[in-house]
């Protein structure tokens, strides 16, 4: 097991070790502490854009379904008349200069895996830069935007934002709720008491912590060729490997089993890259991975190699207040 895996099971199982890193912890959280103060209390102001600003981030290390969700509020923002724009730190990206304006023909080693996949699914403008104001001025030279989504940069105050949008998983909460690295929390549990809004992914309903969010399977797509078809295309019971280089591959997994498929399960580190040998996997079986992991095998992908599309499904009662709030900051912006 990896250092990062026993990490991870330590932080959301326990263990007594953990105790050691408590020095650490206290060093992170009062610099943590200090960077937060300085944006509320204006000695160190983030950059303002013209236009509003969403973020949508999480105080814990992993995958919590970020990248359905800035989908879902491409398609909704969208579906009310607004021009929306994507920011985005680019994990892993190596392009020829910053910011970069990422386009569906880019690759995921110059793009970043999760940009380019937004790009690809939804078409929208996409700008990268560690430097999120930079990006976010780049991405207004070139486009008339109503919104600006930013992916992750809960924790980047160098840029101001209109509303905070946080998602935790339901299924690990906020594991020991320790900050790093004695736990997996970026930020104290009590910055959740601060933010816009809370999402639980995987909890069917509103709850104390936040409202109810759903990944929704919707349809298998082929790697290779970009088919797409019925999620009956593989029958109850099919075996197949299971490809998972995400934050909580362990979600993606259940997901499968819940579809009543029995995957054979290959876990990899969060943004892994891959190569044709990596995944030659035996028994012959067909290949099954998220479209994080798709982005960066379609160069080399084999036929009987799929993924699978999911749609996040906020609650009803979310889709009120996110629609009430964007209204406010619509009309505040153009008054």
């Amino acid at each position: 097991m990896a250092l990062s895996d026993r990490l991870l099971a330590a932080w959301y199982k326990g263990h007594p070790a953990l105790a050691l890193l408590r020095p650490l912890e206290c060093l992170y959280r009062r610099v943590a502490g200090r960077r937060r103060q300085a944006f509320i209390d204006g000695s160190r102001p983030g950059w303002r854009a013209s236009v509003p600003v969403v973020v949508v981030g999480n105080i814990t290390v992993g995958g919590t379904g970020k990248t359905p969700m800035i989908l879902w509020l491409i398609e909704h923002c969208r579906q009310a008349g607004l021009k929306v724009g994507v920011i985005s730190r680019g994990y892993g990206a190596t392009p020829p200069r910053f910011p970069w304006q990422v386009t569906a023909g880019d690759t995921a080693a110059v793009a970043g895996d999760e940009p380019l996949l937004i790009v690809q699914r939804s078409g929208v403008p996409l700008c990268i830069d560690p430097d999120r104001p930079q990006a976010a001025r780049a991405l207004l030279a070139e486009h008339a935007l109503d919104l600006i989504l930013c992916d992750d940069g809960l924790q980047h105050y160098r840029l101001a934002r209109d509303l905070e949008l946080v998602l935790v998983d339901a299924a690990r909460g906020l594991g020991n709720r320790r900050c790093l690295p004695a736990g997996p929390l970026r930020e104290p549990p009590e910055r959740l008491n601060d933010v816009d809004a809370v999402l639980c992914n995987g909890q069917p309903t509103d709850n104390a912590l936040g409202y109810g969010m759903l990944l929704q399977p919707v349809a298998l797509v082929n790697v290779a060729s970009g088919e797409r078809v019925e999620l009956d295309h593989f029958p109850s019971g099919q075996a197949m490997h299971a490809v998972a280089g995400i934050g909580n591959p362990q979600r993606f997994f259940s997901t499968l089993e819940g579809l009543d498929w029995r995957p054979i399960e290959h876990a990899f580190a969060d943004h892994a890259t891959y190569s044709a040998a990596q995944l030659a996997f035996e028994p012959p079986l067909p290949v099954l991975m998220t479209e994080k992991d798709a982005v960066k095998c379609q160069g080399f992908a084999h036929a009987n190699w799929w993924y699978l599309a999911v749609d996040a499904r906020p609650s009803p009662a979310f889709v009120a207040w996110f629609d009430a709030r964007l209204a406010h900051l619509i009309g505040s912006a153009t008054a």
